[in-house]
């Protein structure tokens, strides 16, 4: 019995032991699950469950014709769960319909997908399909088949507004232009989706994954007339190349609103692909430059004189006969002597050594504050990044000589959208408006969140003083003024050019900025344009330069406006249905009559050669329309010229423009004396002169007769 006992007594303390293990599981398991549950869950979370970034799509951005400047273009990624799919005919649906939209066999998806990992749950088929390809899996409807989104920018005109708009890194952030200044707006509000992490801590999708949708970013809706800046760039770029300058800005405004039509630097970028370029010409020139303006700043000078009564306009200046005055121990020179002068003709003619003197009769602080007042020394607040305010001396850190030479645009620095502003103002009555590009901001369904309206920021003048000062700087954009080479005919503009020396290293350099600024139609206007070129080879006056990349923009935006009307004087029937003969002797035979067949002129050939010997009527003839020209060749030129030399052409009974353009053309300068009809020039026409020389014209305004005035350029 003792025995039995102890052997059941044995039994009983195995079983019990025995009872300990599953006994401690089953603590162990409620312990877990409702003692410590929540903190287990909680680390379980942090280590297997993440979450990613869903991002929202960029707002857009328009031109103020509603044209879609800038976009995002959507990038649909497929990817499946073989674990899912595996084993069914989900694997040869979509890979059928892979294969039929992306031209891959139907086999390869489905020996990819047979031969993913055991554990793989997450295998990319396509990083990038088409819409079409996206839509039809989305119809499949299957457990498994995973499909993303993901966005780039796309700048639809490639290059076109590149400085306005900017561009984003790869994390779709905006580093320049309205892309960075409107960031956060375009951004928009990402999304999250949950995904899980393995021991390896790589992340994978998983099909059903709880999932926050993204909030779409706002939309900007611009100023930029998209036609307006594609002219302006296409002539901006020509104009550097022709003028051999390092790089040229250009800004149209208008000068009612501030409202920005186009503003474009060359070279250009092309913002799909920024990384292409240098860094320096991604920057904005127009807003983030400082530069000496030169004589464009002799519109203070102007308008505090007129306002404060410093000057009369029947006033005469002489100026000294070398063209050359010492002011205060500095040598102050005009780009040629220019003898007796009007106030007007100090304006148009740009004589810095009378606008100097008028200058000084202005209080420093009176002249400081008229300055201040067109918005010189200060930031526009332009919504765009990057601007500098320039600088503009208060008039206790001035010298002796601070104030004549500031008054011709020295020791004062100003951004191209400041001097833009300053002649808005101007044009505008003297009304300064505050710059802007962005019209409105709008959601994904067009409606405004916000809207930026015209601001006026002060006023500059008295209207009697604008009013008394227009024809004084559309006098400027004559024949007897800086900015001849400006003018549009039967468009009335008004405006000045500017030639500013570069201050590089602490010293005056022989390199030069040459400008113009001028606003169309003087009675009612409706553009302001700048153009700057920087260090141009072929000429340092901004008439020349600046002037004619001026005019030909000019011409081509005026043309698009309705409601700006061409005057046509009483000779206009006259002058049109005529024209003056191109100047073709010595050219090569081809090139004389692509010539010709671009200028719609009709012409017949003798003789054969590759030059043109002569032509009938001579160059110059003014004749009808129709009349047809004959070109006789010979094979070698009819002149033949020294490299680096020009004959002089005749310039008698010419109007200045035309013969500055004919010197110009033979590489040669134009010192001009009088204006209207040229009666007098020296060296004599038929002359050798080495490229580079000036010639010297004498004109007599009383003959000018305007059926002689075509435009050659």
């Amino acid at each position: 019995m003792n025995q039995r006992s102890s052997i059941m007594g044995r039994m009983f303390l195995l079983l019990g032991l025995l009872m300990l293990l599953p006994t401690a599981i089953l603590v162990q398991i409620l312990r877990i699950n409702f003692v410590e549950g929540d903190g287990f869950r909680e680390l379980w979370s942090s280590q297997a469950i993440d979450y990613i970034s869903v991002p929202a799509q960029r707002g857009n951005i328009y031109d103020a014709n509603g044209s879609l400047l800038v976009t995002d273009t959507a990038i649909y990624k497929v990817a499946v769960d073989p674990l899912l799919i595996r084993g069914t005919d989900s694997v040869g649906k979509i890979a059928s319909v892979l294969s039929s939209h992306t031209g891959r066999t139907a086999q390869s998806y489905i020996n990819r997908i047979n031969s993913a990992t055991a554990r793989s749950q997450y295998l990319v088929l396509e990083r990038s399909i088409p819409v079409q390809a996206y839509d039809d899996l989305n119809e499949l409807g299957l457990r498994g088949l995973i499909l993303e989104e993901e966005y780039r920018r796309n700048y639809n005109f490639g290059s076109l507004a590149a400085h306005v708009v900017g561009f984003v890194n790869h994390n779709m952030d905006g580093m320049a232009g309205l892309e960075s200044r409107y960031n956060s707006i375009l951004r928009g509000s990402d999304g999250q989706q949950q995904v899980r992490k393995d021991r390896l801590n790589q992340i994978f999708a998983y099909v059903g994954a709880p999932r926050k949708l993204p909030k779409q970013g706002y939309s900007l809706h611009t100023t930029i007339d998209s036609k307006i800046q594609a002219i302006v760039e296409e002539e901006l770029k020509d104009g550097v190349n022709r003028h051999l300058a390092k790089y040229g800005t250009a800004i149209v405004m208008d000068p009612k609103t501030g409202a920005i039509k186009a503003m474009a630097n060359y070279p250009v970028y092309n913002p799909n692909a920024p990384a292409t370029i240098e860094n320096e010409n991604r920057r904005n020139f127009a807003v983030a430059d400082i530069i000496e303006p030169g004589s464009t700043f002799k519109l203070v000078t102007a308008i505090a004189a007129v306002e404060q009564s410093a000057v009369r306009f029947d006033e005469k200046f002489e100026t000294p006969a070398n063209g050359q005055l010492m002011i205060h121990g500095q040598l102050m020179r005009d780009h040629d002597p220019l003898g007796t002068l009007t106030f007007t003709e100090v304006m148009a003619k740009s004589s810095n050594i009378a606008t100097a003197e008028i200058a000084q009769r202005i209080p420093p602080n009176t002249f400081y504050q008229y300055a201040r007042n067109m918005g010189f020394g200060t930031p526009s607040n332009i919504d765009l990044p990057g601007e500098l305010a320039g600088r503009l001396q208060r008039p206790y850190e001035w010298s002796r000589v601070t104030q004549p030479w500031m008054s011709i645009g020295y020791e004062v620095q100003v951004s191209p959208i400041q001097l833009t502003q300053a002649y808005a103002a101007f044009a505008n009555g003297g009304k300064l408006m505050k710059p802007y590009v962005v019209e409105s901001i709008r959601d994904e369904f067009g409606n405004i969140i916000e809207k930026n309206e015209p601001k006026r920021v002060r006023r500059i003048a008295r209207p009697s003083t604008i009013e008394k000062l227009l024809p004084v700087f559309e006098q400027a954009v004559s024949d007897s003024g800086t900015a001849r080479w400006a003018a549009v005919d039967g468009l009335r503009i008004a405006g000045k050019t500017g030639t500013a020396q570069k201050f590089i290293d602490g010293r005056y350099r022989a390199r030069y900025r040459a400008s113009f600024v001028g606003f169309f139609p003087v009675e009612d206007p409706e553009f302001v344009i700048l153009v700057l070129l920087d260090e141009p080879r072929t000429s340092i006056f901004g008439g020349f330069t600046a002037g004619s990349v001026f005019k030909e923009i000019a011409q081509r935006v005026s043309g698009l406006q309705n409601s700006i009307q061409r005057s046509q004087p009483a000779d206009a029937i006259v002058q049109n249905s005529r024209i003056v003969l191109p100047d073709l002797e010595g050219m090569s035979a081809d090139n004389a009559k692509v010539l010709l067949q671009r200028s719609r002129i009709p012409y017949s050939i003798t003789g054969r050669g590759q030059y043109v010997a002569a032509q009938i009527p001579a160059p110059g003839s003014q004749v009808a329309r129709n009349t047809p020209i004959e070109l006789r060749l010979e094979n070698t030129p009819a002149d033949s010229i020294p490299e680096g030399f020009a004959r002089i052409p005749n310039l008698r009974d010419k109007n200045m423009r035309q013969a500055a353009y004919l010197l110009g053309k033979a590489g040669l300068e134009i010192e001009m004396t009088g204006s209207g009809t040229i009666y007098e020039q020296f060296p004599r026409a038929g002359d050798l002169m080495r490229q580079g020389r000036t010639v010297t014209v004498r004109g007599r305004a009383q003959t000018f007769n305007r059926q002689q005035n075509i435009a050659s350029n």
